[in-house]
């Protein structure tokens, strides 16, 4: 099937499913102004699920950037103030990628080396894992070498902003959101340029040899090493880390264990996002590889986002007058950082500052355990986020969407983890650091210096 057919069928889908979704919520409109207020919110309800099922059910058939972005928009549904019964549907795709049989996946490595010696002396037909833009295979290399082969699925990159501008329609005609125009629009794009970097295999190459040099010398830290030569624009090839998934991890391992997996995991994402401003923006268990002594692998470095000195030191300072509970510091720091404009109400910096005093809490005791009964952030988080969403002069800036949703991934597996430490320690640590490099106090020692944005 050629690429042109291949599109006029995605849009032909996405076409019908917007035809569904708007008429669906024109017929509910109707009904509602001869229903009581109960029914009609009970129909109105009923009309997202149904919904939000029929967007699933396209995104996981037409696969590719498509169910990407429905996996990137469940991450941050919160933050998009998405229906409950919205969100925890979209949450599936995350485990609806469907494998591509090996013929296709060989097919596409032996035309990327076909002007060259074929670098493998064997590839395993059994991926070790299929998400929505790339399948991955155990391989050796002539010279007995253990190597994972990323291989990025055929035409995924015709459909990026199709799919995309597709989905974002579909999603407005449903009224799925309350936020501004502008904002779902800053959204998108952001979501728009990570895709397209996670679609771009020279960049991820990039990421993944500066990514080598961070970790090469910090004790329990893992990240595969690349192999250059044998990569190409479709095909990356990569050291074989060993370990076992987070689930298999938290059900054999020792407390101890647990406790340094979890200390590691929290050591990375300062050095990450304070030390190198280079962020592996999407945390998850399947993201990671465990040791059973507590020795992590980081894995998959398509999607990483950049920041500068001023945001990191402004986003430090944001933090620190929220722990110390300086209230009119934080919002000052909020207005430059452009979260609230320079002339707000009070019930907004209110609303913001209560948001953010729930977040706080990790940080404010002197150790804290994740998951226990006194762990009521998620629930403190929904609290408060339903008021400030309320306001739409509040905004979630561009460069904290992946900060937040890599802070919400690392808590998730330390949940699992039933993790406790003292995460202000490390935090002000890394803060102070930063804003001391941004003042040019101390020697800026990040590895990504030499392409900073």
């Amino acid at each position: 099937m050629g690429k042109t057919t291949r599109k006029i069928g995605r849009l032909a889908k996405l076409g019908a499913l917007s035809s569904k979704v708007s008429g669906s919520y024109l017929s509910q409109k109707i009904r509602s102004s001869l229903q009581s207020k109960e029914v009609e919110e009970r129909e109105l309800h009923n009309t997202h699920l149904e919904n939000a099922e029929r967007i699933v059910d396209v995104m996981v058939d037409l696969k590719g950037a498509a169910m990407k972005v429905g996996q990137s928009i469940a991450v941050i549904a919160d933050s998009l103030d998405l229906p409950k019964e919205v969100s925890s549907v979209l949450s599936r795709l995350n485990n609806q990628a469907t494998v591509v049989p090996f013929e296709k996946i060989e097919e596409v490595i032996r035309t990327e080396f076909a002007e060259q010696e074929f670098p493998f002396l064997s590839i395993d037909p059994v991926p070790l894992g299929t998400a929505s833009l790339a399948q991955a295979h155990a391989a050796i290399l002539h010279d007995g070498t253990q190597v994972v082969i990323k291989v990025l699925h055929e035409g995924v990159e015709d459909s990026v902003d199709t799919d995309l501008q597709a989905l974002k329609k579909i999603l407005q005609v449903g009224r799925f959101w309350k936020r501004s125009r502008e904002e779902i629009d800053i959204l998108f794009d952001e979501i728009r340029l990570r895709l397209l970097e996670e679609l771009d295999y020279e960049k991820e190459l990039w990421h993944l040899q500066h990514f080598y040099r961070v970790f090469e010398n910090v004790d329990g830290i893992r990240t595969p090493y690349p192999y250059q030569e044998y990569c190409t624009k479709r095909v990356l090839t990569m050291q074989r880390l060993l370990g076992m998934p987070l689930e298999a991890f938290c059900e054999i391992a020792s407390d101890s264990s647990k406790k340094r997996a979890g200390d590691l995991l929290c050591t990375a994402f300062h050095e990450m996002a304070y030390v190198q401003r280079a962020l592996h923006a999407d945390p998850h268990g399947g993201n990671y590889l465990f040791q059973k002594n507590g020795s992590i692998g980081i894995l998959d470095f398509g999607c990483v986002k950049r920041y500068d000195k001023r945001f990191i030191s402004l986003y430090s300072q944001f933090g620190n007058a929220l722990v110390d509970a300086k209230r009119e510091e934080f919002l000052e720091v909020a207005k430059k950082l452009e979260i609230i404009p320079a002339e707000v109400s009070v019930e907004v910096e209110d609303a913001l500052w209560d948001l953010a005093c729930a977040a706080a809490k990790v940080f404010q005791q002197d150790t804290f355990f994740i998951g226990s009964d006194h762990d009521t952030l998620l629930e403190d988080l929904k609290r408060t986020s339903k008021k400030l969403l309320t306001y739409s002069n509040v905004r979630g800036p561009r460069n904290m969407i992946f900060v937040h949703r890599s802070l919400m991934g690392i808590y998730s597996m330390l949940r699992k983890m039933n993790h406790f430490g003292q995460y202000e320690r490390i935090r002000r640590t890394h803060a102070n650091l930063s804003i001391s490099i941004f003042q040019g106090q101390k020697e800026d020692v990040s590895f990504f210096i030499d392409d900073e944005e």
